[in-house]
This record gives C-alpha cells, sequence and structure tokens, in this order.
C-alpha cells in the first residue's frame, strides 16, 4: 500500500512538475545569447501611480574583455523634470501630444548589490555619454569590487520604486485606470566592442537591449486585466484584494505591461499565434477590424520574412486621453490606437497594427541599435507594412479609401519624404538630425521609397529573398548597416554600393526631368549642300530591315524610307531630357507619337543631360522619364512628362483630392491625433 501511495505522489508530482515547465519554458533549446536575464516582482500602487519594484539581473559576459563597470538605462528619468535631455530637446511635446500639468515621472534605485555582495548603490553615478547635461539621469555607471571576466557573470538584487509620467507621455504612463508601463526598470546597456553602449533618454530616439529570460510577477488590484511580454504562467490572488500575474518570457530584449480594469477581452487562433486583444469598452465593435489586420501581417511576414518564434501576441488598444501611448511595440506586446465610429475607409486602426507586430521583427528579433541606425528598424518595417496594406487592402486605397477619395500607403509616405528629403543622410544618431521632422523623414518615410526604388529596380523576387535572408541569418545578433547592404550585395549578385551609397549615407537629391519637347516638319533640302539628307538616306539602306535607327544627341534618328520620303511629310522631334539632383540613377526615357508608336531608350542618367532626336512621318505627342514610375526617390515627379499640348487636369485632380483630406483632419481633431501616430508609429 505504502508503495501504491509513494507511486501516485510521484506521478502526481512529475505531473505536476512537467505542467509548470510547459508553462514556463518556451523553446526546447535558447535561441539567443540570453545575456540579460531578468526577474522582476513589481507592485502597483494604482492611487499614486507608483510601482515598487524588486529585481534579480544576471548579466553574462560574452565578450573577449574583462569588464569592470556596468552601465543602466533608468528611461523613466527622462520625464523627471524639465532639465532632463528629453524634456529639453522636445520642448514637452511627442507626437501630437503636449506634457502638462505636474504629472512627472521617474525611477530611483534604493538598492544595487551583488548577490551575496556589498552594497554598491553609494558608488552609482549618473552619466551624460551623447550631450553631457548633467541634469539628465536616465544612465548611470556602476563601479565594480570584482571585475567580470570573460565567460563570467554576475548576479544583482536591485529595490527601485518609479512614478509613471500622467497621461502616458512618448509611450508609456497611466490616465485614471488606465496603466501603460514601459521603459520601467533599471536595465543594463549592452556591452559591444569594448565598451558600453548605453545611450540617454533622446527626445527620437527608441531603445537597444540584449536578449535573455524574463520571470515577472505584477502585482495589481483584483479587478484589473493584466496584458504582458511572454506567456502567463498563473494568477495569485492575496489576502489584500490584489492578484499576482506571473508571465514568463524567454530570447526577449525588453518586457511591458498594460493594467486597467476597462478592457475588454478577445482572443483568437491565427496560424500558430495566440492573439489576445484588449480594448477599450467603447471600442469594443472593432475587434474584428483588429484581427484582420493582425491575420494580414501575421501570414504575410511568416511566408515572405520568417518564423514568428513566439505562442502569442497580445494588442493593446489605449484609453481615451491616454493616446500617448499609442502606437509602440515591445516584444509579444504592442499598442494600437483608434477612436469610436471610425469608417472603415478610415484604415488607419488596421495601419498601426500591421505596423507594430512588423517591429516584433525587425525591432523584437533582429534588434538592430536604435539610437543610432533607426532606419534598420523603423524604415524596414515601414516598408514592409506598405507591401502589406497594399496587399490585402488594396493599391489604390489602402489607408484612405472614403468619399471617393483614395490614399495609399506608399503615397503617404513619399508625401512626407518631399517635404525635407535632403536635410540629412538616413544614417546618422537619432539625437543628431536637424529636427524632429528629419529624424521622421529619414527613419520612416524615405527608406520606404528608397526600398521600393530598389525593389523595382531588383525586381520583387529579389527584394523579397534579400529581406528573408537578412532576417534569418542576423536575428537575434543586433546587426549594423552594413550587414544590411552586404546581403543585398549577395543576393543580388551586384554592387550596390552606388545606390546605397547615395541613398543612406549622402543628402544627393534624386531629380530627373523632361525640359523641354520640339517638333517641326521636316522642310525638303535647299541650296547647294544637302549632305545630312544624302547620309541619311545612305544608312537607311544599310539597315532597311528596321523602321527607325537612333544616332543620339549630335546625330540624326531618321525613318524616311526612299520610295515613300518624296510623298510623306516627315518630323524632327528632339527630347531634352536634364537630372537635376546630385543622386545618379539608370533611367528610361519613354516618347509617344500621334500615330500610335512608342519609343524607349534607357540612359545611365550619369550625365547632366541627354538629347534624343527623330525623324518620323509622325508628330511626338509627349515624353516621360521613368515612365512606369519605379524610381519612387525622384523628389519631383510632375517635371518627368512633358507634352506638346498643356493641361491641368492631373494637377487639379491631386489638388482636390488633398484638399478634401486636409480639411477632414480640421474638423476632427480625434482623427488628426490618431493621423499623428500614424505619421510617426514607433
Amino acid at each position: 500500500m505504502r508503495t501504491r501511495i509513494f507511486l501516485a505522489f510521484l506521478l502526481f508530482f512529475c505531473f505536476m512538475f512537467s505542467s509548470l515547465f510547459a508553462q514556463t519554458v518556451l523553446f526546447e533549446k535558447p535561441l539567443s545569447p540570453r545575456i540579460a536575464n531578468y526577474d522582476i516582482d513589481v507592485r502597483l500602487d494604482a492611487e499614486k501611480y507608483k510601482i515598487y519594484g524588486k529585481e534579480k539581473l544576471r548579466w553574462v559576459n560574452k565578450s573577449r574583455n574583462t569588464v569592470r563597470e556596468l552601465q543602466f538605462h533608468l528611461y523613466l528619468n527622462g520625464f523627471r523634470n524639465s532639465e532632463s535631455t528629453f524634456m529639453k530637446e522636445s520642448g514637452g511635446r511627442h507626437r501630437n501630444y503636449k506634457f502638462e500639468g505636474d504629472g512627472w515621472g521617474y525611477i530611483e534605485v534604493k538598492k544595487i548589490a551583488p548577490e551575496n555582495g556589498a552594497d554598491l548603490t553609494e558608488k552609482m553615478e549618473f552619466i551624460q555619454p551623447d550631450d553631457g547635461n548633467p541634469e539628465d539621469k536616465t544612465v548611470f555607471r556602476l563601479p565594480l569590487d570584482r571585475p567580470i571576466a570573460p565567460g563570467g557573470s554576475i548576479t544583482l538584487n536591485i529595490d527601485f520604486e518609479a512614478k509613471l509620467p500622467q497621461p502616458p507621455f512618448a509611450r508609456s504612463g497611466a490616465w485614471k485606470e488606465y496603466f501603460f508601463v514601459g521603459q520601467w526598470f533599471p536595465k543594463i546597456g549592452v556591452y559591444q566592442n569594448g565598451k558600453w553602449n548605453c545611450h540617454q533618454y533622446h527626445r527620437n530616439s527608441e531603445f537597444f537591449a540584449d536578449f535573455g529570460v524574463y520571470n515577472v510577477k505584477i502585482t495589481v488590484p483584483n479587478e484589473n486585466i493584466v496584458g504582458a511580454t511572454g506567456i502567463l504562467v498563473n494568477i495569485t490572488e492575496n489576502e489584500d484584494g490584489t492578484r499576482t500575474h506571473y508571465y514568463h518570457a524567454e530570447d526577449v530584449h525588453d518586457f511591458a505591461w498594460t493594467t486597467s480594469p476597462e478592457f475588454v477581452e478577445f482572443t483568437e487562433q491565427i496560424e500558430d499565434v495566440k492573439v489576445r486583444l484588449l480594448l477599450q469598452k467603447d471600442h469594443a465593435a472593432q475587434a474584428e477590424r483588429h484581427f484582420v489586420a493582425a491575420r494580414a501581417a501575421i501570414s504575410f511576414f511568416q511566408k515572405n520574412i520568417g518564423d514568428y518564434p513566439y505562442p502569442n501576441l497580445t494588442i493593446v488598444d489605449p484609453r481615451r486621453g491616454a493616446q500617448g501611448s499609442g502606437g509602440m511595440e515591445y516584444p509579444t506586446l504592442i499598442t494600437a490606437g483608434t477612436f469610436s465610429h471610425i469608417p472603415s475607409g478610415l484604415r488607419m486602426p488596421e495601419t498601426v497594427t500591421v505596423h507594430e507586430f512588423g517591429h516584433n521583427y525587425w525591432y523584437g528579433l533582429v534588434a538592430s541599435n536604435e539610437f543610432e541606425e533607426a532606419w534598420l528598424d523603423e524604415g524596414i518595417n515601414s516598408y514592409v507594412e506598405m507591401l502589406i496594406m497594399d496587399k490585402f487592402y488594396g493599391p489604390k486605397g489602402s489607408i484612405i479609401d472614403l468619399f471617393g477619395v483614395k490614399l495609399n500607403d506608399l503615397e503617404m509616405q513619399r508625401s512626407q519624404f518631399v517635404q525635407i528629403p535632403d536635410i540629412d543622410p538616413i544614417v546618422q544618431p537619432s539625437w543628431q538630425y536637424y529636427s524632429s521632422g528629419s529624424y521622421g523623414v529619414n527613419s520612416y518615410q524615405k527608406p520606404v521609397v528608397m526600398l521600393k526604388t530598389l525593389e523595382n529596380y531588383l525586381g520583387t523576387e529579389t527584394m523579397f529573398k534579400i529581406l528573408h535572408t537578412y532576417f534569418e541569418r542576423w536575428k537575434f545578433r543586433h546587426p549594423g548597416t552594413q550587414d544590411f547592404i552586404q546581403v543585398a550585395n549577395e543576393v543580388s549578385g551586384q554592387d550596390l554600393s552606388w545606390f546605397f551609397d547615395q541613398a543612406l549615407f549622402s543628402t544627393a537629391k534624386l531629380d530627373y526631368s523632361v525640359r523641354g519637347i520640339r517638333c517641326k516638319k521636316v522642310e525638303k533640302p535647299k541650296g547647294y549642300d544637302y549632305s545630312l539628307l544624302l547620309a541619311a538616306d545612305s544608312l537607311e539602306e544599310k539597315k532597311a530591315e528596321k523602321d527607325s535607327f537612333v544616332v543620339e544627341n549630335d546625330t540624326l534618328k531618321s525613318e524616311q524610307d526612299s520610295t515613300e520620303k518624296d510623298s510623306k511629310e516627315f518630323y524632327e522631334s528632339k527630347v531634352y531630357v536634364r537630372r537635376l539632383g546630385d543622386f545618379v540613377f539608370p533611367v528610361e526615357v519613354e516618347m509617344v507619337f500621334d500615330n500610335g508608336d512608342t519609343i524607349r531608350e534607357n540612359w545611365d542618367g550619369k550625365g547632366y543631360w541627354k538629347k534624343f532626336t527623330y525623324v518620323k512621318p509622325a508628330k511626338l505627342v509627349f515624353a516621360t522619364v521613368d515612365p512606369d514610375n519605379k524610381i519612387l526617390l525622384d523628389i519631383n515627379l510632375v517635371n518627368n512628362s512633358k507634352t506638346r499640348k498643356k493641361s491641368s487636369a492631373g494637377i487639379n485632380k491631386i489638388t482636390s483630392k488633398w484638399l478634401f483630406l486636409i480639411q477632414s483632419f480640421l474638423d476632427e481633431p480625434e482623427l488628426l491625433n490618431l493621423f499623428s501616430i500614424l505619421m510617426s508609429i514607433s
């Protein structure tokens, strides 16, 4: 009997252990280096907007150097006062929101000590590696009593207290019963190339960190629903009217969470991903719109880019008045953004959902350094967003399809790019751009236009292969711009340095134009010398099998037939093409004649101008540079064509379209706010 009882107990214990193990272990083997690993126990004081946390950090030195100090981010101190670098750079504005009132936020380290070691709190020193602002307290260094040898590790116990900004501002904060908690705990920087990469919190920067395993216990009021990075392991009821939600995440480099008693929860299985949607009550009817967008994004990425390795995704709808936390991404947790009664033809909720899911690839899995090379996340992600929106919602109205007005994603991106195309290069630290507008264009819109131009040049299949190869090769590895270029060269089989040097590292503008066309009747030769006509006849005889022949610039292009030249009227047509910008790119030029004939010429685009001359029994009607609109980097498409007869129909159509859009935004402030999020979604 005792043996049976023992066996039964053993089986029960094994079952419980295996069940817990199945809940808390996502992957059979590590997918990432797991350098920074966190166990955090945090308690929310919902009335004071404060959180109290205990953090155990295990950091592994995987470099070849002996590390004698650690550096940490304290992001919430960006909202500590008006003198922080974030506030001085932003002027208290982020996206379309202004920080007002006394809802300041902060984070303080109460204690930091190695496990079984002396308290090092007094050795903490705030540093300002980027701008030297002595009032900025978003980065601190910690000298160590015992250096960490290559391959060694350290475990630190950290007590901290934080207050969330109100309302949510620049991605994180609280408003009434709603909390979105991001950049909320002492977070170690990245040690690479023999030094710490640990930048201050800037107006235009986002985040960069190492991968690891997170075990986070979140204690909130009983009635609150919680969403967080990773998977829910269990919920514990506490005697003080609270619950503790335990989340586990593997091979991620950040952790965020949200809580509110007002969330309405929806779930759906999309392929092998369980999607959880936390909507505000007044937006509950929009659940299907979010799920449709999630289906489009997940299916596209998994088919064309690579596998999404996590089992779940949580989509959060910010509360009214808390839109400052909208349009943001964290591993397996994203925030969207909408408003009540939004028409189905305004697809901003869909666009934000698609965009933020995509960040789980370029920000979450590839994890490039957004402080220094934001385009590798924001730009590539916005480009793929554009592909998805056009594929699933139609290329002629993927963003707006309302009252006959259609605006697609690429048009929206290009409209921003052409406003400031040449103030800064794409690649540079995020806090060194001329303005926030320049940061936005060079991190989001210009890379979209650049990558679409490259796709049109190389072909869609090659471009998709470049993205897939780049993702698979560099996930969990922190690649840089040169790594992307190397993949593009390898996959395309070309040296694309000529393209990337101009597009990424210079402010060169691309602008080709048809500067003029001429067409006049060819008069019969007069006088003593008409050798030009004789030369044309001779050349025509040598190429009788062709309808025309081409000799460019200062030589005649002729199509005169010796048997008909006396009975037909011939016209000499000239097309003058100019390169107005510094960016050199090969272009096509198309000429259309009134008899229906079309001629296409290729020009390497290297000169400042090119002249094409034709003699045909037909009049030139118009000429176009880049007739298929492949070169989206061209900053002025209006000058790409020229016709002998002027028409204002096209420009009138464009003008009326944009006047309608502008008036719509002015009439609806909530729509204007959402549009501002859409134009700068993280």
